[in-house]
């Protein structure tokens, strides 16, 4: 019998690593991409949201589920995404088509999340309707909507401006001032405000009038207002400079909900937002930074005596960017979220003395609830293995429980590359840690090509965590030996290792990253004569740095990169950035800008090179990839060039994504393969 039971586990293992396979494009557009944890306010079950790509449709369907707060399998309720719960618990808003609905809950069942009933669109905005928030009262919404500002949200205003722009013979723009375009679309007369929707009907209002944005441009979005407990006062985000191309200075106001001035209360210079209030309402805590105009400085966490009117920073000596805040159910202590080295880690802040204490840095972690019966928490966990699932952290545990179990049945079919990291001197012997992703059925004996994958930002990091675009697994799915250095400007090392980037572009962080290459090629595993490199952004700035300072690697790939310092900054939008990161204007320091300028080292280009831009790139704006290209067909250079009309900075549309991998990853099987290998 127990020769038997041997027998069978052992077929029974050959059965299931044989129906394993590597990552394919298909797998990952099979993944559902799961959206931050919503806890019912009875703390038994989770609304969340879950994206999906659709091939065949070219775009991806989001959908609300329902999961028990103790795990178990999630069920779909609606098409949609955003969910949040109303206060009673009776009721789920969400957005779908750009409106908000509620969907009405009914009593979770016995091993089952609540059952969902019927359903009603809440409103019928012009601009539409994001970010959608409860009043703590129950009484309504609020909403992020786009306004014209002289109309706020009257809509015989509304349609007499929006018939007006329809009947225009022309298309032409009349632009008499910067940030007319900005990421991936020009700026129309509308601008962000925050509305607030009655729940029994009646007229929405606009709790945010003027000429500015609230809050203003983010890519996130969501966290920069909030309606405090009594469903009194609204705080959020405004930029109210005059010159918003050159300014990162938002500012936290509050206003009352019923009407009024709004108040300003903060006056720090840098960037102010993500207003959270304490659940006893005597708090505001907001994420703060110092400087003007640098995008970069340090995340600090703050808090706002609203009797008062004091203000003060938590964590001061804490040295690594706050991503979030999440207040604890008593009001005396603040969750955050920030990078700790290639971790994304939880920590538990106390009002009283301001030390940061870590609760959990497994791998990845964001969008942080807390139930409040026992301080639970709940949150999003990614790793380099394994897509975004929920996990709950009870308090006092020292591991995570999974609870969303949406892609296991999928991922258990996938064998994925084993991770690791190591540790290696850079420039001026500063220690710099990079991330490995070796081969899916990895053999020690064999030779592999390398594959240097270098992050954006520069302020930007890799770590432990799961990615769609650039997704590490996918090219060591093809027998490449990854490695992703956190160089010089990587977060999670302390401020000071970010800020020494700044003005020194591809100076330390080159041979930081160099140093790394040498730490790959001395692997036993690795053929050292054939290791590419690819990176987006700084990414692809610093690919095209590579071009002229050195032969090392056979086949590059450079993706929205700039390549030429002077002429990137007449044409980005965000002009802060460029005169942090150069000490000003190309005609005030014009030194700076032509010592780091990649086309300055155009007569040593030699290496392949696969150049990537979309047309809607506004950050990195489309004739800096041309440039490259012309270049590169100029000098002889073999050279591709792949082009995206309807992309940004980013790929995104399901089927450029898939061209994107395929592409690349041919281009570094063409220039790295061996013959039959």
């Amino acid at each position: 019998m127990k020769r038997r039971l041997i027998y069978a586990f052992i077929i029974a293992f050959a059965v299931r690593a044989h129906a394993q396979h590597p990552i394919t494009f298909e797998d990952l557009a099979a993944i559902h991409r799961i959206g931050a944890p919503q806890i019912s306010p009875d703390g038994k079950t989770i609304a969340y949201d879950a994206s999906t790509p659709d091939l065949a449709a070219n775009t991806s369907h989001s959908a609300v589920m329902l999961v028990l707060a103790s795990g178990g399998e999630s069920k779909k309720i609606a098409d949609g995404s955003g969910p949040v719960w109303s206060p009673d618990g009776k009721t789920i808003a969400y957005t779908d088509k750009n409106q908000v609905y509620l969907y009405s809950v009914g009593p979770a069942l016995a091993g089952r999340p609540a059952e969902a009933g019927p359903t009603r669109k809440l409103t019928d905005l012009q601009g539409g309707a994001g970010s959608v928030k409860w009043m703590p009262d129950g009484s309504g919404v609020v909403v992020v909507s786009d306004i014209y500002p002289d109309c706020g949200v009257d809509p015989a205003c509304i349609k007499d401006k929006t018939t007006a722009a329809e009947q225009k013979p022309t298309k032409a723009r009349i632009i008499t001032n910067l940030l007319y375009r900005h990421w991936k679309a020009w700026q129309e007369p509308t601008r962000t405000h925050i509305v607030y929707v009655p729940l029994a009907g009646g007229a929405s209002r606009d709790l945010t009038p003027g000429a500015y944005d609230a809050p203003p441009f983010s890519l996130g979005g969501g966290d920069e207002f909030e309606v405090s407990p009594d469903s009194k006062e609204l705080a959020y985000a405004r930029d109210t400079s005059d010159h918003p191309e050159i300014s990162t200075n938002s500012d936290i106001f509050i206003v009352p909900i019923a009407g009024g001035e709004a108040k300003r209360i903060t006056a720090r210079q840098g960037a102010d937002t993500s207003p959270k209030y304490s659940p006893d309402g005597r708090w505001i805590a907001w994420r703060s930074q110092a400087r003007p105009g640098y995008e970069s400085d340090l995340w600090e966490l703050w808090i706002y005596d609203r009797a008062s009117g004091a203000t003060r920073h938590l964590a001061p000596n804490f040295e690594n960017w706050i991503d979030s805040i999440t207040w604890a159910p008593d009001s005396k202590s603040i969750y955050i979220t920030g990078p700790d080295k290639t971790k994304g880690a939880i920590y538990e802040v106390g009002l009283s003395d301001g030390v940061p204490h870590v609760l959990w840095s497994d791998a990845s972690a964001g969008a942080v609830a807390v139930r409040s019966n026992d301080r639970t928490l709940f949150f999003d966990r990614s790793s380099l293995t394994h897509p975004t699932d929920i996990y709950a952290l009870a308090r006092g545990a020292s591991a995570a429980t999974q609870i969303t179990h949406d892609n296991d049945s999928l991922m258990r079919s996938i064998t994925m590359g084993a991770t690791s990291d190591i540790w290696y001197a850079g420039a001026e012997n500063a220690q710099v840690q990079a991330l490995v992703v070796r081969p899916p059925n990895f053999d020690p004996s064999k030779k592999y090509p390398g594959l240097l994958l270098i992050h954006g930002g520069p302020q930007g990091d890799w770590a432990d965590a799961w990615s769609y675009r650039w997704n590490p697994q996918m090219f060591a799915a093809r027998g490449y030996v990854i490695l992703m250095p956190n160089p010089r400007g990587s977060t999670g090392y302390g401020q000071k290792f970010v800020e020494e980037i700044s003005g020194d572009w591809g100076g330390k962080a080159y041979v930081d990253i160099m140093n790394g290459v040498d730490k790959l090629a001395a692997m036993p595993f690795v053929d050292s004569n054939r290791i590419g490199a690819a990176g987006a952004s700084f990414g692809g700035y610093m690919i095209d740095w590579i071009l002229g300072h050195t032969d090392r690697f056979k086949a590059l790939v450079t993706h929205d990169g700039v390549y030429n310092l002077t002429s990137m900054y007449g044409a980005t939008e965000e002009l802060w950035f460029p005169e942090w990161e150069f000490h000003g204007t190309p005609w005030d320091n014009p030194e700076l800008y032509e010592k780091w300028s990649p086309d300055r080292y155009a007569k040593n280009f030699k290496t392949p090179t696969l150049v990537v831009h979309g047309e809607l790139d506004f950050r990195v704006p489309i004739d800096q990839g041309l440039q490259l290209f012309t270049t590169l067909q100029r000098r002889g250079v073999p050279s591709k060039l792949l082009y995206f009309p309807d992309e940004g900075h980013w790929v995104l549309k399901p089927q450029n994504s898939k061209l994107w991998y395929q592409i690349v990853r041919d281009w570094f099987d063409q220039w790295l393969r061996s013959a039959g290998s």
